[in-house]
């Protein structure tokens, strides 16, 4: 199965340089366009579904991006949220970054740790391997990213966290 990975579009909170976690964010103007030139990129046609987390920076991406996708479609799962912050939601990015290399292990003060969310990201990537698809997207975050990364790259989550990440046009995996 052959999985594109999309960023999310840019948020309100992003544009501050916050770290929202699962708070719930709106798409900011620059965001809603950065989804419509995603769907640009692609052939929904070409897609046997579309996952987003479940909180609306994610689905609001692809429903911009794919305003006809049918609802059998999107799919939205919990499993692909950002790490949760707890305390440290909505704090500055220059806070928050260095910070996440403590907390493979540790959970962020009652929030999650990466190690949690790497076990989401796999029961979730499980999941997907029953399903009957050629072609998915996953829209989501950057610990979805991480996510992929460990589980089908074989990447270290020490790695993901201490490489700067560099938004490009798409993610290709090959899930066996």
């Amino acid at each position: 199965m052959k999985i594109v990975f999309e960023s999310h579009s840019t948020t309100i909170d992003n544009e501050k340089r916050l770290c929202s976690g699962w708070n719930d964010v709106a798409l900011s103007p620059k965001g809603e366009e950065q989804s419509v030139e995603l769907g640009a990129r692609y052939s929904l046609d070409e897609l046997d579904a579309v996952y987003t987390a479940d909180l609306q920076r994610g689905y609001r991406t692809a429903q911009l991006a794919f305003p006809n996708i049918s609802p059998s479609k999107l799919r939205m799962d919990w499993r692909l949220r950002e790490v949760d912050y707890g305390d440290l939601t909505l704090q500055p990015r220059e806070v928050v970054d260095p910070l996440r290399i403590q907390h493979i292990h540790e959970p962020f003060p009652n929030g999650k740790s990466f190690e949690q969310m790497l076990g989401y990201m796999e029961s979730f990537i499980d999941d997907l391997r029953e399903g009957q698809f050629s072609r998915v997207m996953i829209i989501g975050s950057r610990a979805t990213h991480y996510g992929l990364d460990v589980h089908i790259l074989g990447r270290s989550i020490e790695d993901c966290i201490n490489k700067k990440f560099e938004w490009q046009p798409g993610w290709e995996y090959e899930l066996k």
